[in-house]
Protein backbone atom coordinates (compact mmCIF):
# COMPACT_ATOMS: atom_id res chain seq x y z
CA UNK A 1 0.00 0.00 0.00
CA UNK A 2 0.99 3.60 -0.59
CA UNK A 3 -0.37 6.51 1.44
CA UNK A 4 -0.25 9.99 -0.03
CA UNK A 5 -0.38 12.37 2.91
CA UNK A 6 0.74 15.53 4.62
CA UNK A 7 0.93 15.41 8.45
CA UNK A 8 -0.24 19.03 8.74
CA UNK A 9 -3.59 18.01 7.23
CA UNK A 10 -6.34 15.60 8.17
CA UNK A 11 -4.26 12.92 6.43
CA UNK A 12 -2.43 12.61 9.76
CA UNK A 13 -5.34 10.46 11.00
CA UNK A 14 -4.82 7.92 8.22
CA UNK A 15 -1.06 7.94 8.72
CA UNK A 16 -1.47 7.16 12.43
CA UNK A 17 -3.99 4.40 11.68
CA UNK A 18 -1.61 2.88 9.14
CA UNK A 19 1.07 2.67 11.80
CA UNK A 20 -1.42 1.21 14.28
CA UNK A 21 -2.13 -1.71 11.94
CA UNK A 22 1.50 -2.79 11.84
CA UNK A 23 1.21 -3.29 8.09
CA UNK A 24 3.98 -2.55 5.64
CA UNK A 25 3.31 0.52 3.54
CA UNK A 26 5.01 3.34 1.70
CA UNK A 27 4.39 6.99 2.54
CA UNK A 28 4.50 9.71 -0.07
CA UNK A 29 4.55 13.27 1.23
CA UNK A 30 2.41 15.70 -0.75
CA UNK A 31 3.84 19.22 -0.45
CA UNK A 32 0.73 21.29 0.16
CA UNK A 33 2.79 24.47 0.40
CA UNK A 34 3.94 23.95 -3.17
CA UNK A 35 0.39 23.04 -4.27
CA UNK A 36 1.56 19.53 -5.18
CA UNK A 37 -1.99 18.30 -4.53
CA UNK A 38 -3.04 20.22 -7.65
CA UNK A 39 -0.32 18.80 -9.89
CA UNK A 40 -1.44 16.73 -12.89
CA UNK A 41 0.34 13.71 -11.42
CA UNK A 42 -1.54 13.87 -8.14
CA UNK A 43 -4.87 14.76 -9.74
CA UNK A 44 -4.51 11.52 -11.63
CA UNK A 45 -4.58 9.77 -8.26
CA UNK A 46 -7.18 11.94 -6.53
CA UNK A 47 -9.12 14.27 -8.87
CA UNK A 48 -10.39 16.18 -5.81
CA UNK A 49 -6.86 17.45 -5.24
CA UNK A 50 -6.81 16.63 -1.54
CA UNK A 51 -5.05 14.26 0.82
CA UNK A 52 -5.12 11.52 1.93
CA UNK A 53 -5.20 8.96 -0.85
CA UNK A 54 -4.46 5.29 -0.29
CA UNK A 55 -3.24 3.02 -3.08
CA UNK A 56 -4.33 -0.58 -2.51
CA UNK A 57 -4.11 -3.76 -4.56
CA UNK A 58 -7.74 -3.22 -5.56
CA UNK A 59 -7.53 0.46 -6.42
CA UNK A 60 -7.43 3.92 -4.91
CA UNK A 61 -9.34 5.03 -1.80
CA UNK A 62 -9.83 8.67 -0.85
CA UNK A 63 -11.65 10.41 2.05
CA UNK A 64 -10.55 9.92 5.63
CA UNK A 65 -13.59 7.97 6.82
CA UNK A 66 -13.26 5.51 3.95
CA UNK A 67 -9.53 4.99 4.47
CA UNK A 68 -9.88 4.54 8.23
CA UNK A 69 -12.72 2.06 7.74
CA UNK A 70 -10.73 0.13 5.16
CA UNK A 71 -7.71 -0.17 7.44
CA UNK A 72 -9.81 -1.30 10.40
CA UNK A 73 -11.51 -3.93 8.24
CA UNK A 74 -8.36 -5.13 6.51
CA UNK A 75 -6.43 -5.53 9.75
CA UNK A 76 -8.90 -6.86 12.32
CA UNK A 77 -6.10 -8.03 14.61
CA UNK A 78 -5.38 -4.37 15.39
CA UNK A 79 -8.90 -4.08 16.88
CA UNK A 80 -9.42 -0.56 15.60
CA UNK A 81 -13.20 -0.78 15.43
CA UNK A 82 -15.98 -2.13 17.67
CA UNK A 83 -17.39 -5.52 16.70
CA UNK A 84 -20.86 -4.73 18.05
CA UNK A 85 -22.98 -3.27 15.19
CA UNK A 86 -24.51 -0.53 17.34
CA UNK A 87 -21.16 0.55 18.75
CA UNK A 88 -19.71 0.48 15.24
CA UNK A 89 -22.53 2.76 14.06
CA UNK A 90 -21.94 5.15 16.98
CA UNK A 91 -18.26 5.32 16.08
CA UNK A 92 -19.16 6.14 12.48
CA UNK A 93 -21.69 8.70 13.69
CA UNK A 94 -18.85 10.45 15.49
CA UNK A 95 -16.49 10.19 12.52
CA UNK A 96 -19.21 11.58 10.25
CA UNK A 97 -19.67 14.55 12.56
CA UNK A 98 -15.95 15.27 12.37
CA UNK A 99 -16.04 15.11 8.58
CA UNK A 100 -19.29 16.92 7.84
CA UNK A 101 -19.30 19.61 10.52
CA UNK A 102 -16.08 20.05 12.50
CA UNK A 103 -13.64 19.88 9.59
CA UNK A 104 -15.89 22.12 7.49
CA UNK A 105 -16.04 24.72 10.28
CA UNK A 106 -12.25 24.76 10.44
CA UNK A 107 -11.98 25.08 6.66
CA UNK A 108 -13.79 28.42 6.76
CA UNK A 109 -10.57 29.98 8.11
CA UNK A 110 -8.37 29.35 5.06
CA UNK A 111 -10.77 28.00 2.46
CA UNK A 112 -13.44 30.70 2.41
CA UNK A 113 -13.23 30.77 -1.38
CA UNK A 114 -15.20 27.54 -1.40
CA UNK A 115 -18.27 29.42 -0.15
CA UNK A 116 -17.88 33.10 -1.04
CA UNK A 117 -16.03 35.60 -3.23
CA UNK A 118 -15.98 38.82 -1.18
CA UNK A 119 -13.17 39.60 1.26
CA UNK A 120 -15.73 40.83 3.76
CA UNK A 121 -17.31 37.40 3.69
CA UNK A 122 -13.94 35.77 4.37
CA UNK A 123 -13.44 38.08 7.36
CA UNK A 124 -16.87 37.14 8.74
CA UNK A 125 -16.06 33.44 8.36
CA UNK A 126 -12.71 33.79 10.11
CA UNK A 127 -14.31 35.74 12.93
CA UNK A 128 -16.55 32.77 13.73
CA UNK A 129 -13.88 30.05 13.68
CA UNK A 130 -12.97 30.07 17.38
CA UNK A 131 -16.59 30.09 18.52
CA UNK A 132 -17.71 27.41 16.08
CA UNK A 133 -14.81 25.09 16.85
CA UNK A 134 -15.18 25.55 20.60
CA UNK A 135 -18.89 24.74 20.41
CA UNK A 136 -18.17 21.63 18.34
CA UNK A 137 -15.60 20.37 20.80
CA UNK A 138 -17.73 21.18 23.81
CA UNK A 139 -20.40 18.98 22.24
CA UNK A 140 -17.79 16.27 21.66
CA UNK A 141 -16.74 16.40 25.30
CA UNK A 142 -20.35 16.35 26.46
CA UNK A 143 -21.86 13.77 24.10
CA UNK A 144 -19.15 11.67 22.49
CA UNK A 145 -15.82 11.42 24.27
CA UNK A 146 -16.40 8.61 26.75
CA UNK A 147 -12.81 8.47 27.97
CA UNK A 148 -10.06 7.60 27.88
CA UNK A 149 -10.83 7.03 24.19
CA UNK A 150 -13.77 8.13 22.07
CA UNK A 151 -15.45 4.74 22.45
CA UNK A 152 -14.52 4.35 26.09
CA UNK A 153 -11.85 1.78 26.88
CA UNK A 154 -11.34 0.65 23.28
CA UNK A 155 -8.99 2.62 21.07
CA UNK A 156 -10.49 2.88 17.58
CA UNK A 157 -10.06 4.71 14.30
CA UNK A 158 -12.08 7.56 15.84
CA UNK A 159 -9.16 8.48 18.07
CA UNK A 160 -6.55 9.42 15.46
CA UNK A 161 -9.30 11.28 13.60
CA UNK A 162 -10.18 13.32 16.70
CA UNK A 163 -6.51 13.86 17.49
CA UNK A 164 -5.70 15.20 14.02
CA UNK A 165 -8.45 17.81 14.19
CA UNK A 166 -7.72 18.67 17.83
CA UNK A 167 -4.24 19.78 16.77
CA UNK A 168 -5.85 22.66 14.86
CA UNK A 169 -7.69 24.15 17.83
CA UNK A 170 -4.98 26.44 19.19
CA UNK A 171 -4.41 27.90 15.73
CA UNK A 172 -8.15 28.41 15.44
CA UNK A 173 -8.08 30.58 18.56
CA UNK A 174 -9.68 28.07 20.93
CA UNK A 175 -8.70 28.23 24.60
CA UNK A 176 -7.71 24.66 25.44
CA UNK A 177 -8.34 25.32 29.13
CA UNK A 178 -12.03 25.12 28.24
CA UNK A 179 -11.56 21.58 26.90
CA UNK A 180 -9.95 19.44 29.62
CA UNK A 181 -11.14 16.09 28.21
CA UNK A 182 -9.81 16.90 24.74
CA UNK A 183 -6.50 18.01 26.26
CA UNK A 184 -6.26 14.73 28.17
CA UNK A 185 -7.11 12.73 25.04
CA UNK A 186 -4.42 14.52 23.03
CA UNK A 187 -1.84 13.87 25.74
CA UNK A 188 -2.69 10.15 25.72
CA UNK A 189 -2.45 10.07 21.93
CA UNK A 190 0.97 11.69 21.99
CA UNK A 191 2.23 8.77 24.09
CA UNK A 192 1.28 6.14 21.49
CA UNK A 193 4.11 4.70 19.40
CA UNK A 194 2.08 4.99 16.19
CA UNK A 195 1.49 8.68 16.82
CA UNK A 196 5.15 9.32 17.50
CA UNK A 197 6.10 7.60 14.25
CA UNK A 198 3.52 9.57 12.29
CA UNK A 199 4.59 12.91 13.76
CA UNK A 200 8.23 12.14 13.04
CA UNK A 201 7.58 12.29 9.30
Amino acid sequence: MKLYHNPQTIALASLIAMHETGAKFETILVDIGAAAQQSPEYLGINPKGRVPALITDNGIITETIAILGYLATMFPAAKLTPTDPYQFAKMQEFNSYLASTVHVNHAHKLRGGRWATQESSFNDMRAKIAQNMLECFQLIEREYLRGPWVMGNQYTIADPYLFAISRWLTGDGVDMNALPAITKHSAAMNERAAVKRALAV
